[in-house]
């Protein structure tokens, strides 16, 4: 799922709407033949994998914040009449490629695949990024995701780290429940697979890059992030001397086909061909085009079929046999990949959790497990953080060394000292509950707000929260475009690194970085969730 990101506000943008004019000229895409999808992902490894080679410099940043001229560079200005014609060819390719979401407006665009479509919020040129903490970030994904595995083993370390949490914050305490009785008839999950993205801010104060979060379940994006990148390429081929990039300097993305690799070598594992891999969907879900991009690359590069469900559906054809065999509407299923199940809104019954637990009894492989899910939480990413915790998991002290590098300062409100600061300087601090998605953590005066409001009334609530350290981003000048309008403004960036991992008992068959998400917004939001309407989609230029 998009995660909400740890910013500090530059100053207030200076924001200007570009009406969108289209030009006298049609537009005449660049030719594709009909198996474009195997086109598209051959392109994409071709590039992808040769990126970290290439030196990176600044393609639109301004202002001083002490990174350098590599990190910082000068920002790029384009005519108002430029604008309108890439914004007018990127709207165009964007409709043809499948660079689409559902549009909010239309009540049928989050049932009924091909009705009621936009293009997804996208950024018009690519955002400048430092190859070290490229490198860096890319380097860290598979470190993350062993640890992730690791970590999903302890079920004594979740269930003691949540236990407070639990007592305050009814999710949590239901998802506990679920794993805690997994533990009582000793379920084993041989076969473990996690589709993980952690996420990323460049710190210019520091000139460190800091993560924000780690997301194990429902890591969204992986189809339409690969399409930004393409879409980049296209514009800066035709219209990249006007301003200054060179289209072979946006590295392609393989998000989509690793995805679709991992679901699919997981599929293999489960050993039985005539099973399918099974979507977990909300029932309004306007970012299915991106679920589709998986759907549609396993079905022609791998041939595994999959059908979609919400939790609800799940419940009602959802049967687990006696071998632990789990069918839904009679097809047996071999991967369950959840797209929803992460925050509170999707279980508004009782039937949502009980389809949850089904799943987890069964003998499926669960992309996340409830363990897995677990270790996603900001409590346990704040306990990791902790001085000699994860020597409880990783033996090598190079690896523990780089992900401690990369922790922003992370402190439960048991820590007096850490509460009274945040209460006096709130803007160097972010509230963070147990949630996913963009739109709930608490920034500025109401962090202060907060906390007198839980330390006055002595609640057990402050055990649902975690104070981090607020990331102060350099701010750039760039042009989002959302529903066709395009914004130019002061904008800062995310960095979202997919890793995929695979294990079958001692045997790790895959654990990979496998492609990007950049999301950029205007510099005045605090939350950076494309799905939420905070941010839009983005790629990184190198060279």
């Amino acid at each position: 799922m998009g995660g909400a990101s740890s910013v500090l506000s530059q100053s207030p943008p200076s924001v200007s709407n570009l009406p969108i004019i289209l030009p006298s000229n049609p537009y005449n895409p660049t030719p594709f033949r009909l198996d474009r999808t195997t086109r598209f992902l051959r392109s994409d490894t071709r590039t992808a994998m040769s990126v970290s080679s290439l030196p990176l410099s600044s393609v639109r940043c301004g202002g001083s914040d002490g990174l350098g001229e590599e990190a910082r560079g000068s920002a790029r200005v384009v005519a108002p009449e430029l604008v309108e014609r890439l914004v007018s060819d990127a709207l165009v390719w964007s409709s043809l490629h499948g660079l689409v979401v559902g549009d909010r407006s239309n009540q049928r665009s989050g049932k009924v695949p091909g009705t009621g479509l936009v293009h997804a919020p996208f950024a018009l040129l690519p955002m400048s990024f430092p190859k070290v903490y490229w490198r860096q970030a890319c380097e860290l994904a598979p470190i993350f995701s062993e640890l992730v595995d690791r970590v999903s083993l302890d079920g004594t370390f979740l269930q003691e780290s949540l236990s407070r949490t639990k007592k305050v914050d009814a999710f949590t305490h239901r998802l506990l429940e679920i794993h805690s009785k997994m533990l009582e008839i000793n379920k084993k999950e041989d076969i473990r697979l996690g589709l993980h993205r952690s996420d990323y801010m460049l710190d210019a104060e520091t000139k460190s890059l800091f993560q924000v979060e780690l997301n194990t379940i429902s890591s969204s994006f992986p189809g339409l992030s690969c399409l930004v990148s393409e879409l980049h390429r296209n514009l800066l081929n035709h219209y990249g001397k006007h301003v200054g990039l060179d289209s072979r300097k946006v590295p392609g993305n393989t998000a989509v086909s690793r995805y679709a690799e991992a679901l699919a070598k997981a599929w293999s594992e489960y050993n039985n061909s005539s099973a399918v891999v099974m979507f977990v969907v909300q029932n309004e879900e306007r970012n299915m085009y991106d679920q589709y991009w998986l759907s549609e690359v396993m079905k022609e590069m791998h041939g595994v079929t999959t059908i979609r469900k919400t939790l609800a559906e799940i419940d009602a054809e959802g049967r687990v046999s006696s071998d632990g065999t789990l069918t839904v509407n009679g097809h047996t299923v071999a991967v369950v990949y959840f797209r929803a199940g992460y925050s509170p809104s999707d279980y508004p019954s009782e039937s949502e959790w009980r389809a949850r637990f089904l799943m987890e009894q069964s003998a499926a492989i669960k992309c996340p497990s409830i363990s897995y899910h677990l270790v996603g939480t900001k409590k346990i990413q704040q306990e990791l953080a902790k001085p000699n915790v994860l020597e409880r998991f990783i033996d090598n002290k190079d690896d523990i060394a780089k992900l401690r590098k990369c922790f922003a300062g992370l402190w439960s409100l048991d820590n007096e000292d850490v509460v009274k600061s945040a209460i006096e300087k709130p803007e160097l601090y972010v509230l963070k509950p147990q949630r996913e998605g963009g739109g709930n953590n608490i920034y500025g005066d109401d962090v202060r707000e907060t906390l007198f409001r839980l330390k006055s009334e002595g609640s057990e609530e402050l055990s649902a929260y975690i104070l981090m350290q607020r990331i102060f981003p350099t701010a750039s000048l760039a042009y989002l475009v959302r529903e066709g309008v395009c914004h130019r403004g002061d904008a800062i960036s995310e960095l979202g690194i997919y890793g995929a991992y695979l294990r079958n008992k001692d045997k790790v068959i895959m654990n990979d970085q496998c492609g990007y998400l950049m999301r950029t917004k205007v510099s005045s939001s605090n939350e950076g969730g494309v799905a939420a309407g905070f941010a839009v989609l983005d790629s990184i230029y190198l060279n």
